[in-house]
Formats: structure tokens, sequence, C-alpha cells
């Protein structure tokens, strides 16, 4: 890799490193007590918002109740934005005059949104209006990834209380989640990303003269609109819809190395804060490091073999007398697909984050990806999305992991698997089984149909069709968003069974989730003894990283071997 590609990696790690624990303090006093840092300024608009909405913030909600005041609220989000999409050809800010979506298409788009999945089967710049863009849109960016923080939330307190029935309030929850969290951090972003050169206007576009008036086309659309508001909280909620259909590899989305990086920190910094929040929240943060580290390391393991796989190149390409060597001429590389300003190893670090979190941005065409290069972000994303997951999804998936490895270690020994005082037992093992086995009947499920229909092959034949319908279908059953963008997606076969495969990912994991929340908080917490495993060990993280990697292996080996693994051992 050349020294640039080295250089932002550290540079990345030393920005989480300077952000993630001061971020994570300020989650666990944001959700863990009565005071917190900017209360002064954010209660009163808290309090404005729940006498508005008729929230009592001071009762707190079962598990039950809790997992129902999330679902009516999602089944909300989708009808208001399935609604705005419908009908955007009537309504202000669309000067390009765009019509309203088909309804498959706002159905998938919607439930994409609110999933905090934001696939997207469109072209962004030519399909959604500006209103629709900032109303609905980027609305959804900012409030799915507060729902998820708030699923995080419950989870940590089922595991820290003892004999109680609630778990919190999610109105509250998503409201000082928005106002507290999210939406600050994302106006400095926002603001940063402006004076970098990331467009943010009201416009529909400007008609300028071709450099070259030879050819037959002599005026571009240059597009305009708001675009550094939706860019900031895309990243920063792990959300991925971007404003262009080239995503961040558009230079209006993101114009230079300094932007690319900060691009990939946000998509960091808030899953590894809330796992730091964790620790605090326990009053362990031996815990939350712990968590941290495996986390870590699968995400560096994914990226590294995505950088190194495309800096190396196409074998083929090679053996025809292509240089793809680096040098003080070329950055090398496997370049099909990537933007020059950010090369192949860029294209890498920028991929193994994007599909570690739950966000889906790309900077680089996926679908151009050499098969050991895109085999690392499609088993990235198989594994759960916990490298390290989406905003508060991605310490739910860990945890989750993490009962089921001491479960397996309690076995071993004989003795009732203990985590953090609270025994896990047979209620709570048949909620994890529901967790994972979701996401692999979703994703296998649609993607076999999708084999073996005719109606349904608009893939490549070949391993290489296998791979690209792996990936999207992977992409949607954990609510990532990035694509293999070769396979044709915008038919109705693919946007309806996407967006049925984006709810089950997001909602059949996270009613488990709250479940478990809601059977540990009732349990009594269990004295530490010379026999309970401890969990804040190397042991214990290899552990939990075996578990998570022998899941995924089991479940997805053969069909993986069929795709990637075929097409990489062919060239």
């Amino acid at each position: 890799m050349s020294w640039q590609s080295i250089v932002q990696s550290l540079g990345l790690v030393a920005l989480l490193g300077v952000t993630v624990p001061p971020l994570g303090r300020y989650l666990a006093a944001v959700f863990g007590g009565d005071k917190a840092p900017g209360d002064r300024v954010f209660k009163p608009i808290e309090r404005f918002l729940y006498r508005a909405s008729g929230i009592d913030e001071r009762r707190e909600q079962e598990w039950r109740t809790y997992a129902m005041s999330l679902l009516a609220f999602s089944l909300a989000s989708v009808g208001a934005l399935y609604l705005i999409l419908r009908i955007q050809g009537g309504l202000p800010l669309n000067g390009s005059d765009r019509a309203g979506m088909h309804p498959a298409g706002a159905f998938n788009t919607a439930v994409s949104f609110v999933t905090n999945t934001n696939w997207q089967w469109y072209a962004g710049e030519v399909t959604v209006s500006n209103l629709t863009q900032m109303i609905g849109l980027t609305v959804q960016n900012v409030v799915s990834a507060a729902a998820g923080l708030a699923v995080a939330i419950a989870l940590i307190r089922g595991i820290t209380r003892a004999g109680s029935r609630t778990i919190g309030n999610f109105w509250t929850d998503l409201v000082r989640g928005v106002v507290r969290v999210i939406l600050p951090i994302a106006v400095i972003f926002a603001v940063v990303l402006i004076s970098q050169g990331v467009i943010q206007n009201f416009s529909n576009g400007h008609l300028v003269a071709t450099v070259d008036q030879t050819v037959s086309v002599k005026q571009q659309l240059i597009p305009g609109g708001p675009v550094a508001s939706q860019e900031a909280v895309k990243m920063l909620g792990t959300n991925g819809g971007g404003f262009f259909n080239a995503n961040s590899a558009h230079p209006f989305e993101n114009p230079n190395p300094l932007t690319n990086l900060l691009q990939i920190w946000a998509m960091l910094v808030l899953p590894f804060s809330v796992v730091a929040a964790f620790g605090r929240m326990t009053k362990d943060r031996r815990q939350g490091r712990l968590l941290i580290v495996v986390m870590a390391l699968i995400l560096a393991t994914f990226t590294a073999t995505a950088m190194f796989a495309e800096q190396n190149g196409n074998p083929r390409l090679t053996a025809a007398g292509v240089d793809q060597s680096m040098s003080v001429t070329q950055s090398g590389g496997n370049l099909e697909g990537k933007e020059v300003r950010f090369g192949a190893a860029g294209c890498g670090l920028f991929a193994g984050p994007t599909t570690g979190t739950s966000t889906g941005g790309i900077n680089c065409a996926h679908d151009s990806l050499t098969p050991l290069g895109g085999a690392a972000p499609t088993l990235q994303m198989m594994l759960g999305e916990v490298s390290p997951g989406g905003v508060g999804t991605g310490l739910m998936g860990m945890v989750i992991y993490a009962l089921l490895a001491v479960f397996i270690a309690g076995l071993m020994v004989g003795r009732t698997p203990e985590y953090l005082g609270k025994k896990i037992q047979a209620a709570e093992m048949k909620l994890i089984t529901l967790y994972i086995l979701a996401m692999p009947i979703a994703l296998l499920g649609f993607a076999a149909a999708s084999m073996v229909l005719r109606s349904a092959r608009t893939f490549q034949d070949g391993p290489h069709g296998l791979s690209e319908v792996l990936y999207n279908y992977a992409s949607a059953a954990n609510n990532n968003g990035s694509a293999f963008a070769g396979q044709g997606t915008a038919t109705d076969w693919y946007v309806t069974t996407q967006g049925v495969a984006m709810l089950v990912a997001r909602f059949f994991t996270i009613i488990p989730a709250l479940a478990i929340a809601g059977s540990l908080a009732r349990k009594p917490t269990v004295p530490s003894t010379s026999g309970t495993m401890p969990t804040h060990t190397a042991l214990f993280g290899g552990l939990v990283a075996g578990v998570a990697l022998i899941v995924a292996g089991l479940t997805f080996f053969p069909a993986l071997a069929l795709g990637p693994i075929l097409e990489h051992l062919s060239l």
C-alpha cells in the first residue's frame, strides 16, 4: 500500500481514539443519569416536544410496550414517507418536475430509510426532489439512527437492572437521541463538509456549456441541492443513502481526501461510542473495552483484506501485460470502478467500515472489486453488522454473541452461564436463536428464489452473478444499503423482496433483543464466585469473535464457496 493509505489509516485510528471516550461518557450521562451536559440548552426543547406529543417522560415501559411504541413509530414513518414519495410531483421545491415514485418503488424506499438501510434502487439526483430529500429522507436518517440507539440503551438497562419490569421509555430515549446526540453532531459535521466544498443549496441545477463544443451534446446540467445536511447524518447515523447516485464517490458529496477520512470516522464514531457507554453504564469499563477490541479487530481484518486485494490488482490484467504496480506516476492496483482521488486501497479502506457498520455509503463501485476484495465486505455483513455495526444495533448484535458465547462456555464446564451477574437460561437462548436465524432466512431464502426464478434474472451468469445476488440481499438483510450495482434491482421482484428483507432484518432482531432486555431486567443480580467465567478477558474476547465467525461460516460458507471464492480461484 502507499504511504498515503497508511497515514490515512493511522489518522483514522487517532481520530477515533480521541473522540470515542468522551462521546461514550456523554452518551452514558445522557441516558444513564438525571443530569447531563447541555441540560440548560436541551431540556427546554425536550419539555416542549414532550408536551406537544403528550409524552410523560417519567413513565417507564415494559419491553412489550417499548417494542410496540417503536413499531408504531416505524409504521407511521413508513406511511408518511411513502405518501411523500408518491405525491412529490405535486409538492414544492421540485423544480425539475420529478414525478412521484411508483408504488413498489415508494414502498422499498420508505421501508429502506425507516429501517436505517437506505438502499437506493434509483438515482437520487434525477428521481427525488429537494423537498423529499429534506423532509423525507434526511428526517428518517436522523430518527432511524436514534431509534437504533434507543434499543441499545434499553438493552443496557435490562442488563444493569434487577427485579425490574421496565426498561425505560422509548419516546424519551428517541427524543434524547435526536435532540442531544444525532442532530448537534450532524449540524457541526455539515458545516465542516460545507467548508470543504460539499454543496448546500436549493438549486435544481445549473445548465452550463461543455468544454468541448465539437460534440453533439453542448450543454450539461450541474445538479445542486441540500447535500451537506444529508451527507452529515448519512454517515453519522450509519445510513448510507446518498444525494447522488454515485454516493460518496461523487465530488459534490465527498470532495477530497480530508472529507473522505472524516466520512469514514463519522461512520464509526457513534457505534464505538455506544459500546464505550455500555462499559460506563454497567459500571465495568473493561466490558466495553473488550467488546470494542473485538469489534475493531474484526473490522481491521476485513478492511485490510479488501485494501490489499484491491491494491494487488487483477491477476488476469497482469497476465495480459497491464502494469498495475504502484509507482511515482500511478497509484496502481485494481482501478476499475475506483475514484482516482482515493485509489484502490482507499476504496478498501472505505468498504470495510461501510459494511462493518450498517452504513452502505460507497466511494467506489463495489461490483468492480476483485473476488477477494468483494468477499471481504460481503462476509463482514453476513456476521450481522457487529464490527462495529450500526448506531445502537452494533452493540445489540455483539451483546447477543457475548450471551451465546457465555452460554457455550457454561455448557463446557457444566455451570449455569452468567453475563454481568445475570443468568442466561432457556428463555434467553430461545430469543437469541430467533435473533440469529432471522437474517440468514431473509438473505438465503430470497437469494435462492432469485437464482431459480427466470423473471428475477438480472445478474450475470456464473459465480460473479451469484456474488451479486448474495451481496445485494446481504446488504438488505443487514440494513446496510450498499450494492453490487452491476445487477439491476429496479424491478418489482427486487424492490419488493428486498423491502421485506429489510423489515425482517430490522424488527425480527430488535424485538427479540428487547425481549431479552425485559427478561434480564426481571432477574436478580447473581454475585460473582470463583466459578464465574470472567467476561472481560482476552480469552472471552476470542470466544466471542470465534462464535461470530463460526455462526457466519457455518451459515454462509456453501453460498460463498459457489460465489466469490470460486470466482477468486478461477482467476
